[in-house]
Formats: C-alpha cells, structure tokens, sequence
C-alpha cells in the first residue's frame, strides 16, 4: 500500500492547525482559560480531571481528516496505512461538506510538546500561513482596473453619450431631419430576439442562480458565519442555498425567453432545471468513479450520491418549475422601442468590432482583478492550506461584479455606435470569456506549480476544473448580460424615437 503514495509526506495535520495551536497554549502561561470557542462552532468548556463530566472535558480531542501526497490529489483515511494506525475511538460524523470534499474524520493520539516557549507558540502557525500583504496587493490591482474602468464607462456616460442624446433628440425637433447616425440607426433592431434565445436564456437562469448563491455564501462567510473552524460550513452552505434557489432561475430563464418570442415554454423550463445541474454532476460522478476505483476515501459514499440526486429531483427542480410558472404568467418585458420587421443589414466590421476581438479582450480585465486570489482558492484546493480570508474574497466578488458589468458596457456602446446590434450574446461571452483565461491559468498552476503525477490525479484535477470552470462561466456571463440589458434599455428609453 505504501507503493501508492510515492513520496508521500510524513502525516500532516495542517488542516487541524487550530486545535494545535490549543495543544500548545495549555502550557504554563500568564493566563488559563476553561473554555474555548471556534467561530461557528459551539462552546467547549474544559475542567480539572476529577470533576471532569459530560458537560466539561478534562482534556483536548484531536480529530484528522486525511492524508495527501503533494504527489496526488486522491486524499486516503487517515488509518488507511500501517504507520498511521490508532486506538479506536469514536468517530463523529462529518457533514455535507466535509464529505464532498473527501474528508473522513477520525480521533487521533497526540503528544505535547512541553520545550516550546509560550512567547514563540505561534510561530509556526504564522510562518505556514500565506502572507497578507500579497492579498493587500491583490486588492490594490483589482481597484486600479476598477477606477481605469469607471473612468472610461463615466467619460462615455457623461460626455460622448450626453452628448449623442442631446443631439439625437435636437435632431428630431428641427423642421430640416437630418440623417440618423451612430447608435441611434440600430433603435429598430436592438431588441431583436437572439438567435439560439432558448439557450441563452437557460444560461441566464443558472447564471442567477449561480451568483446569487455565491454572494449569500461569501456574505455569510465574510460575517464569519462559515468559520474554517467548522471544516465543510462553505460547501454545506453552497449546496443548499444552490438547492433553494431553483425559483430565481425559473423565472429569469421564463421571463427572458417569453421576451425573446419563444412558445416552447416545457423544454425551457425542462433545460433550466437538468442541462447545467445535469453537466456538472455527470462530470462530478465519472470524477468519483475514478476515486472509487482507486480506492480513495474522497469517493463519495452512494447513500451522499442518492441523498444529492434526492436534493436535486425533490426540492430544486420543483421549485424551477414554481419560478418559471411565475415568469411566464407575468407580461413579457416591455421595451423602450419597437422592433422592425425587416432585419437591419449590419454594416462591414473593423477588426476590433467584430465579435471574436471584442470578447477576448473584454475577458482580461475581469481576469486581472481575480487572479492573485486564485491562486490561494486553487492552493487550498490542490496544495492543502487552510483559506481563511473572506473579507478580501468578498471584496474581490463586489471588484469583479463591477469589472465585469464596465467591461461589458464599454464594448457594447463600441459595437452599437458600429450599428452591430446582436448584443445578447455578445454580451454574455465577452464577461463569460474571463472563464477562458480561469482554464488557461489553472493548465499553468498545474505545470508550474504542482508535482502530480500519475493519470488517475491528472484527469482529476481537469475535470473538476472543468466544474469550476462552467459555473464561473455562467457566473460572470450573467452579469454581463445584465449590465447590458440595463444599459441598453436606458440609453433607448431616453432618446426620442419616430
């Protein structure tokens, strides 16, 4: 068995560094406390041995989790070798999180080590941390791009679009009518419905559901609700409000395919309920029939498996079809203009307003405000280190959102004043595209950063990067979207039209 884990390290605990640390201040110290308390976690309180009870503990409990190699991703029990073997004990039980994240918790032994000073018993807990400043710095970037971007957003909103307005609508109360001009010619068409408008609103759907789950986690998170303390409260919280939140993508996916003309009302709702839950657990269960075939403890137990689908089918699904029955009940959205019958033919494009162009580069900037966190989420994925810096992954959340919605605005009003006006799409993958550049870095972490080897980790590792990869795709193309639905519908609700 020990053949399996070439050069696997020594057992490690880094991810019970917490519970260390309170091995090493029970010493002889200034200060002794009864109890402790790990945010997210309930109290424990601690007493001398004789009046040790069920209520108070005489002594400290130290749970492991697994043993990893920084040869492989495939995580094992941590008794699942004959040099980590203990006494048995009782095992609790591991919630949602923990288990889809492989996690198998256990009771260990543990020695105290009585020569480290009670000045110097942080230190190797600071020194394996990942250094603040690098996130100080993360921040700094991100804010840079924002404020380049509001700039350039606030100079076309002010000034050349003030302007466009002024003098469109002076045009129209002259007696002498000039030709119309610029993004103005395309008033008629602009709200045309796209082609392929079934998926793209499918995508809408998941997308909302998507990023309004991400949001309530990295909130609660960052309120401290979703401690590292309480190993799987992230992933835990994720899943269910995932779950909860089937009726938001029902009624976005309803409304926006109502207003694209579509009629086939089933298979929508059919689609936003299965296509992308449907991808992500297809690639999520060949994932864990690898782990199961080599024997992993990350392989999730088929009772999880049936409890997911159990999750999926009875409570997200329902409430899908709850929110699109809402949605196509309702109107559909009104827009500013009317729409011609006869389709505007759209000019002949530069290089930099034709569609391939504009969304590479509009996926950059997004990219440049996340990547220096996302080097430590894919650390405390790959590398096993404890993340534990909410606040500044929230922040970044909020820099994303703006980047994504100024980057997207920006080269929609370049692409209108061209007279291109198939924005629908265009705008969902010019901020959706920043996933394309998620990819590409995580092919460079894995070739630069990691040591694994062997076929079974390697398809592993892309095929849950293929999972994080979809979701931040439809993550971010929602809120392109968005921002250029809004957009659009204002500058037309504004300017006077025939």
């Amino acid at each position: 068995m020990r053949a399996s884990l070439p050069a696997s390290s020594p057992p490690r605990w880094p991810r019970l560094l917490l519970l260390s640390l309170l091995l090493l201040g029970a010493g002889p110290g200034p200060r002794r406390g009864s109890a402790f308390y790990l945010p997210g976690l309930a109290p424990v309180n601690f007493c001398e041995e004789e009046k040790k009870s069920d209520e108070c503990k005489a002594e400290i409990e130290l749970f492991v989790n697994r043993l990893d190699s920084v040869e492989s991703v495939l995580p094992y029990e941590y008794t699942a070798f004959d040099f980590c073997q203990a006494s048995e004990g009782k095992r609790p039980s591991e919630n949602l999180g923990q288990v889809l994240f492989g996690e198998r918790i256990e009771p260990s032994p543990y020695k105290e080590d009585k020569n480290i000073r009670w000045a110097s018993r942080w230190d190797y807990i600071l020194e394996s941390m990942p250094h603040t400043h690098i996130q100080w710095f993360s921040i700094m970037n991100s804010l840079v791009i924002v404020l380049f971007l509001s700039g350039m957003v606030a100079m076309i909103m002010l000034r050349t679009l003030h302007k466009d307005i002024a003098r469109y609508n002076q045009m129209d109360s002259t007696e002498d009518a000039q030709e119309e001009f610029g993004w103005k010619l395309v008033h008629g068409d602009i709200f045309r419905p796209p082609r392929k408008g079934m998926l793209l609103s499918v995508f809408l759907g998941s997308g909302t559901q998507i990023l309004i789950m991400t949001f309530v986690t990295l909130f609660f998170a960052c309120l401290g609700f979703l401690s590292p303390a309480n190993r799987g409260a992230l992933m835990t919280c994720a899943v269910v409000l995932w779950v909860l939140l089937g009726t938001p993508a029902g009624y976005v996916a309803a409304r926006f395919y109502k207003s694209f003309g579509g009629e086939k009302w089933k298979t929508n709702v059919l689609l936003t309920s299965f296509l992308c839950p449907g991808i992500v657990f297809a690639d999520f269960f060949i994932m864990n029939l690898i782990l199961w075939g080599e024997g992993s403890s990350a392989a999730i137990p088929f009772g999880t498996l049936v409890a997911i689908l159990a999750l999926w089918f009875c409570i997200s699904v329902p409430l899908t079809f709850i929110g699109a029955y809402f949605g196509f009940k309702k109107n559909a959205i009104e827009h500013p203009v009317r729409t011609n019958q006869i389709p505007r033919q759209i000019p002949e494009q530069s290089f930099y307003t034709k569609p391939l162009p504009g969304i590479i580069m509009g996926g950059i900037l997004p990219f440049g405000c996340i990547f220096i966190q996302l080097f430590f989420i894919l650390n405390s994925i790959w590398s096993h280190q404890m993340y534990y810096m909410f606040g500044f992954l929230f922040l970044v959340f909020i820099i994303l959102v703006i980047t994504c919605s100024e980057a997207t605005i920006l080269l929609c009003y370049f692409h209108l004043c061209a007279e291109d006006y198939h924005w629908q799409w265009r705008s969902f993958l010019t901020s959706g595209f920043t996933a394309v550049y998620f990819l590409i870095y995580a092919i460079h972490y894995f070739f630069s950063k990691l040591q694994i080897t062997g076929t079974a980790s390697t398809i592993l590792y892309f095929g849950y990067t293929m999972i994080m990869v979809l979701i931040f795709f439809l993550f971010t193309g929602t809120i392109g979207f968005f921002a250029c639905f809004w957009f659009v519908t204002k500058i037309y609700s504004v300017v006077k039209v025939d």
